[in-house]
């Protein structure tokens, strides 16, 4: 396809935003992924170059939760590994899916996903003292990341808000240490799903390059604020993701025709 400026001046401060949200409450493919539909690119291509960009922007955002200590590792780990398998095999069903009719999915399901997590808000702001022995932390982590991962691998958004969710409501963990679970863990279900997608020929990476720079950018500025103003604030980033979601595709599934 040609490539005109408008369509870099749409997508990269679009990403910079979604990686910006990522970073700080997970959910950033809610703005990601409909900023590649909105330039043109088929559903497979969106999800494809959508995920090289996201997978380098989680790298640097996974790293300075690592550097500050805001992540359990003997947690996270677990929940990487089984997310690799998860996304792989998502990503293998949604390459098998017409790119019109993933489409439609996507205008469809995500507006579900954000009445889901509405439904949990009252888990997502309670904090419970959960201890767990060695052996449940490292199976449910590793549940997390398979079945999360599988959906990340699939469709994608809300993937980092539900991993926080699960990390949160399971583990008992604070909301800035899931954040920092959920962006280990989400980073390993991008690059499952990235490899299907690059080895399918579905990355364009005239796009997904420059995009990618914006999003390493906006997951370093989305964790730096993460970590410097606290769980308070993911929570209310969490809620501004949702809402921001439910304008987008209230407007999609209404006018676009």
């Amino acid at each position: 396809m040609t490539l005109t400026v408008s369509m870099f001046l749409v997508l990269c401060p679009l990403i910079f935003l979604a990686s910006f949200i990522d970073a700080i409450a997970g959910g950033g493919g809610v703005i990601s992924i409909p900023a590649y539909l909105f330039i043109g690119l088929p559903a497979h291509y969106a999800a494809g170059s959508n995920k090289f960009s996201a997978f380098m922007g989680s790298i640097t955002a996974t790293t300075k939760y690592i550097r500050t200590g805001n992540i359990k590792l003997s947690a996270a780990i677990w929940s990487a590994l089984g997310a690799v398998f998860g996304s792989m095999l998502g990503a293998r069903v949604a390459l098998l899916i017409p790119a019109g009719t993933l489409k439609t999915v996507m205008l469809v399901a995500i507006p579900i996903v954000a009445v889901i997590l509405f439904t949990q808000k009252d888990r997502m702001m309670i904090v419970r003292d959960v201890t767990r022995p060695r052996w449940a932390v490292i199976a449910i982590s590793v549940a997390i990341g398979l079945f999360i991962g599988g959906y990340d691998g699939l469709l994608g958004p809300g993937t980092g808000t539900f991993m926080i969710l699960c990390f949160s409501a399971l583990l008992g963990y604070d909301l800035l240490t899931s954040s920092g679970c959920a962006k280990l863990s989400n980073m390993a279900s991008n690059v499952g799903s990235l490899l299907v997608y690059i080895l399918s020929g579905k990355v364009i990476y005239a796009l997904a390059i420059p995009a990618a720079l914006c999003s390493i950018l906006g997951g370093y500025c989305g964790a730096r604020y993460a970590i410097k103003h606290g769980s308070k604030n993911v929570r209310v980033f969490i809620f501004v993701v949702l809402g921001l979601l439910f304008l987008k595709f209230g407007y999609d599934l209404i006018f676009t025709r």
